[in-house]
Parts: structure tokens; C-alpha cells; sequence
């Protein structure tokens, strides 16, 4: 049997003596640190507690469709990635997106990375090119009617090398939004000079790396007020290395398994004002991490005003990185209960998402894999541990069938609960042949969240859902700031698809937009919790990271079911700062400026 194979197979267990064993087997290396003392589920708990408080919401929401306005909009464009009969791996891995605000405008516009020109064979030490724009990255800007036009060639943002992943990030605090490319075999970064036009300042900046590199997230990690850069890493892996995979039959030759390479340590940038960063990954304990990074997420798992990482791997242990203040981070996934399932197994951990999904104030992780594995969806349990709530969430039968990818935790009906929605399509266009039972086009998945559970909705949300991608990154965003929070997919060598939310405003909502002033302007890390009137308290983390290779708009959407205003929002800064502001009205988007010292505000 090939690795490809292999890679799918070994997660197949006929013999039920073997389940049992790996089960109890889990159980003995993990049950100190991945149960709660009560015996009770944290979620269930929370739910049970916060049930009087909970807005009065259906079981499964309001009636939301997701709809493809893609065409309708003026977008076209289109994934390359270049696929030959070489198998290079780099042609399944997909691009990202990111909705972002190019222009300060008020509304989102949309940069899509594309992959690159690909010989077949590769000659000896060729790179990939983009010598034609139809593998250009593309930047969209939307127009005051809600339609978008291409703008790529006048922005300076078509690129080079096969690109992977964006980051978006006001790295310099002034007013505009910057960019971070992740490619092969070298990252971008592009300076906002207003109006939408780029400047790619990477070598001033110091940031191009080197090798594969995959999702990438701007943060403070130390809350100076400029934002820091973390860029995940894939494999050591080259055109020149790239081994014969499957049967030698023709039409059968598939692509590697990932565990033939070994893995890379991640990146992390310190930026030292000026336009200039410093690689500090060795100083900052992480040189000697060797992942094989695929996602990227973050927030402040433990509430000591530092922002942690979570990281996606495929294949091996996940990572969950510590901030400890002091410039250094510890990885403590095994000590939390996050590096692996609840069978103590690695999985081919893809995407990534950091937020609160069941509002009981403390950050949540749900991580994407594999068809025949589950996705992980880790519950925080607010002592430094976490609790792997797949099946108890109803989260490991739904996504069993499935191999995904870009994942955000939203609240797309404005009920006051974070929903999930997540791409998928297997990584082998092979899978078939050797498994029939799966595929390699999958549709996309939404699941509600109804306080207690996850409730696969897709078949009642539209007809989108009936359809089948090899769908990669995922971006989410109110991209006509009507109440609703949107959809952007990507497809591996596909279209990409604009999916517009009707319905979701039928509930009331707030987004807050922060500005900060002794924090970096861009808000990130900060903590949010909200209170509506009717008592219902909501937490989230100011982020563009997080599902895959993608970024998602920085405003914090918040639905507030009936409620028709807050009691109370209370913003913890990056800088220590504490603000609040009280009886906000729903139905806006409301600009939140730091203030200079702690205070609370009418």
C-alpha cells in the first residue's frame, strides 16, 4: 500500500479490540488534564446555567439561506493551481482569501491568492512563475452599489511564487490595512499606501523567509503597540524531491503522504517599529517546534493580558503556544489536552479556529481533518486544561464524511450563539479508486449552534450546500453590511464563491470596529465581552487569523437575538486598558476608540 493510502487507511479500524484499546489507552495518559473534577461537561454546564439568561431563538434559528451571488457581484476569478501528472504535493494545498478594507471606505473588498505556472516535469531548480495574469493574485474592490471590480493590476498585489495564505494587519498604525502573502518557496508583504495601491516593502521589512510557508496571523505578542507577525510552515519539501506515490498503473499515481517530509518550525517576526521586523523564533522557544503547520488562530486562552497561538498541524501533535510575557512562548498542547484526540492519536489537522463558542467567557478551539477522522473541537475549561467535546457537541458523527478546511466559528442567524461553517473537498483527487466510499469534491457544512450542541442545518440553508468543491480557504465578513455575516470559499484549481447571508438580520446585531490609540490601531487581541439588556453576555477576540490560509474581516459581529440593545461592552486592550461603554443601540456598526486611561462611558 502507497503513503497516500496509508495516509486515509490507517484511520480505518475493522477490529473493534483495536478501538477499544486505543480508547483506553487515551484515556490513562489524558484523564487528569481532559476531564473536568465535577464529572459534567463545561459546555453543558454553561448551557444549562445560562439558559433563563439565552434570547428567545428557534432550535435552529431563524430562516437563513446562503446564497451564490459570486457572478452577480462582477467576480470571476479563478484558483491555477497548476496541476501536472507529477503529483507535486503543493497542487492540492489550495490558496486563501481575505476580506479586508483596501480603501477605508466602509466596505469590504476581497484579495484572492492564486497559485503560480507549473512545468510537467519541473526542471532541476526551476521555481513556479507568474508570467501571465490569469495566475496572478487578484484584489477585488467593492463599489458604492455592492458590485466589486478588479483592480490587481493598478494595486500592485499580482505577486510572485505559488501562493498560499494572506494576513491582514495594520502593521505601522497608519489608518490602512497591509497585507502578508505566504508562498512558495518566499512570503510578501505589501504596504497599504492608501487608495488600494501596494508596495511590496519585504526586503526592507526583513520577512521573506523561506521554504513552504502556509497561514500566517498578525498579533502583539508583547503589547507594545505594534503588531507582530507569526507565519506557519508546512514541510521541507522541493520539486527536486518529490517521490513516485501509488500504484504504477496508469492514471493512478497520487500524491505523497505528508509524513515522508519532515516538518519546519514556524516564524515569528518581531516588529521593531519603522517598517522593519526581526526574526526571533529561536529567542522566542520556538525554533526547535518542527510542525507541519496549517492553520493559525489566536487569543488569550488564560486571561493574562497575553495572546496565545493555536496551530493547525497535519499529521502530528497540534500546537498550542503560551504567551508567557516575557517575549517566549511554551507550547503546552499535551498539558492542556490539545495536541491530540480523545484516543491520544495525531490527525491531519488543517484548519483552525480561537473563540468562545458556548459564551461562558473563556476561548475554544475547533480544528478541521480528514474524512474517516472527526474534527476536534476542544472546550476550554478555564484552568489551563481543555476537554475534547466532538461527540458530546454532536460535532464528530456530522463530520465524520468529511475532509475540511477553512472553518470560523460565526453567528450567522444573530441568535447570540457562534455557529460553524467549514469548507471542505478531500486533499486526494485520487481518494476513489482506493476508498470508494469517499470523494474528493464534498460540500460545504454549517452546523448551529443551539446552546447545547451542534445541529447540521446545510440541507434547509441553501442550495449551495447541495454542491461539491474541493473547497480550501474560507473568509468571513458583513460584506454589504446589512446585519448578516457572509461567506467567501475557495476552491483547489476552481472558482472562488461569494455566499450572500439572507435572512440572518431578521435578528438584531452590533459590530463594533475597534481604533486603538496606545494599543495597535488595529484592535487585535483585544477582549470583548457584551451584555445585552436582557442579561445574555457575549465574549470574543479582536482577530483577521484563524480558518485556513484565509482572513477574515477584523470587526466583531455580535447577534443579540431579540434584544434590541446592550446593557454593557467592556473592552480589554491590548494595553492593559479597560474600557466600557454602556446601553449601545443594536442595528449599527459602532467605531470604539481606545480611551487614554481606564473608563467607562455613556
Amino acid at each position: 500500500m502507497d503513503f497516500a493510502q496509508e495516509r486515509v487507511a490507517s484511520f480505518h479500524y475493522d477490529s473493534f479490540v483495536r478501538r477499544l484499546f486505543a480508547v483506553v489507552l487515551g484515556l490513562l495518559m489524558f484523564l487528569n488534564l481532559r476531564r473536568p473534577a465535577t464529572g459534567q461537561s463545561p459546555s453543558k454546564a454553561h448551557a444549562a446555567n445560562n439558559s433563563s439568561k439565552a434570547s428567545t431563538r428557534k432550535a435552529a434559528g431563524p430562516e437563513v439561506k446562503f446564497v451564490d451571488v459570486t457572478r452577480a457581484l462582477g467576480v470571476q476569478f479563478k484558483h491555477e493551481a497548476s496541476p501536472t501528472s507529477q503529483k507535486y504535493l503543493v497542487e492540492t494545498m489550495g490558496a486563501g482569501v481575505a476580506l479586508f478594507d483596501c480603501d477605508g471606505d466602509g466596505r469590504l473588498d476581497i484579495f484572492f491568492v492564486n497559485g503560480a505556472r507549473l512545468d510537467d516535469p519541473m526542471p532541476k531548480g526551476a521555481m513556479p512563475v507568474k508570467d501571465s495574469p490569469k495566475y496572478w493574485n487578484r484584489l477585488y474592490h467593492q463599489k458604492p452599489d455592492g458590485t466589486f471590480e478588479d483592480i490587481t493590476e493598478k494595486s500592485g498585489l499580482a505577486g510572485d511564487g505559488y501562493g498560499m495564505g494572506v494576513a491582514v494587519g495594520d502593521y505601522d498604525n497608519d489608518g490602512r490595512e497591509d497585507l502578508y502573502v505566504t508562498a512558495y518557496p518566499h512570503n510578501r508583504m505589501y504596504h497599504n499606501e492608501g487608495d488600494c495601491k501596494f508596495t511590496d516593502v519585504t526586503e526592507t521589512a526583513g520577512v521573506a523567509g523561506s521554504g513552504w510557508s502556509s497561514s500566517a496571523a498578525f498579533v502583539d505578542i508583547d503589547n507594545d503597540g505594534r503588531l507582530d507577525l507569526i507565519v506557519g510552515r508546512y514541510l521541507q519539501w522541493s520539486f527536486d524531491d518529490n517521490p513516485y506515490c501509488g500504484e504504477h498503473l496508469p492514471g493512478h499515481r497520487a500524491y505523497c503522504n505528508p509524513d515522508i517530509f519532515p516538518g519546519i518550525p514556524l516564524l515569528l517576526y518581531h516588529n521593531e517599529g519603522g517598517g522593519r521586523f526581526t526574526e526571533i523564533s529561536q529567542k522566542a522557544g520556538l525554533s526547535k517546534l518542527e510542525g507541519k503547520e496549517l492553520g493559525v488562530a489566536i487569543a488569550d486562552m488564560d486571561h493574562d493580558g497575553y495572546t496565545d497561538i493555536a496551530i493547525a498541524n497535519d499529521s502530528v501533535r497540534e500546537f498550542l503556544l503560551h504567551n508567557r510575557g516575557d517575549g517566549t512562548f511554551e507550547d503546552k498542547a499535551i498539558e492542556a489536552g490539545t495536541a491530540v484526540d480523545e484516543d491520544g492519536r495525531t490527525y491531519a489537522g488543517m484548519g483552525v479556529d480561537f473563540a468562545d463558542y458556548d459564551n461562558d467567557g473563556n476561548p475554544d478551539i475547533v480544528i478541521t481533518n480528514l474524512s474517516d477522522q472527526k474534527y476536534a473541537l476542544y472546550h476550554n475549561s478555564g484552568n489551563g486544561t481543555f476537554t475534547y467535546e466532538t461527540g458530546r457537541s454532536g460535532l464528530g458523527m456530522i463530520s465524520r464524511p468529511y475532509a475540511g478546511w477553512g472553518v470560523k466559528f460565526m453567528d450567522y442567524d444573530n441568535d447570540g450563539w457562534k455557529d460553524l461553517f467549514i469548507a471542505q473537498g478531500h486533499v486526494l483527487d485520487t481518494i476513489q479508486l482506493t476508498f470508494p466510499h469517499l470523494r474528493y469534491l464534498q460540500p460545504p457544512l454549517l452546523l448551529h449552534n443551539d446552546g447545547k450542541k451542534f445541529v447540521d442545518v446545510s440541507a434547509q440553508s441553501g442550495e449551495i450546500f447541495q454542491h461539491k468543491w474541493a473547497a480550501r480557504g474560507l473568509a468571513v465578513g458583513d460584506i454589504d453590511n446589512d446585519g448578516a455575516l457572509d461567506v467567501v470559499i475557495t476552491t483547489n484549481n476552481g472558482p472562488a464563491y461569494i455566499l450572500h447571508n439572507q435572512g440572518g438580520n431578521a435578528q438584531h446585531w452590533l459590530t463594533l470596529q475597534l481604533r486603538g490609540r496606545k494599543s495597535n490601531r488595529d484592535g487585535i487581541g483585544a477582549e470583548i465581552k457584551l451584555v445585552s439588556v436582557s442579561g445574555a453576555a457575549q465574549y470574543a477576540t479582536v482577530s483577521t487569523g484563524g480558518s485556513y490560509l484565509s482572513a477574515s474581516d477584523r470587526r466583531v459581529h455580535f447577534g443579540l437575538g431579540q434584544d434590541d440593545s446592550t446593557k454593557l461592552v467592556e473592552i480589554h486592550w491590548p494595553s492593559g486598558i479597560v474600557q466600557r461603554v454602556d446601553d449601545v443601540p443594536a442595528d449599527q456598526v459602532v467605531t470604539i476608540t481606545e480611551t487614554a486611561v481606564s473608563s467607562r462611558q455613556k
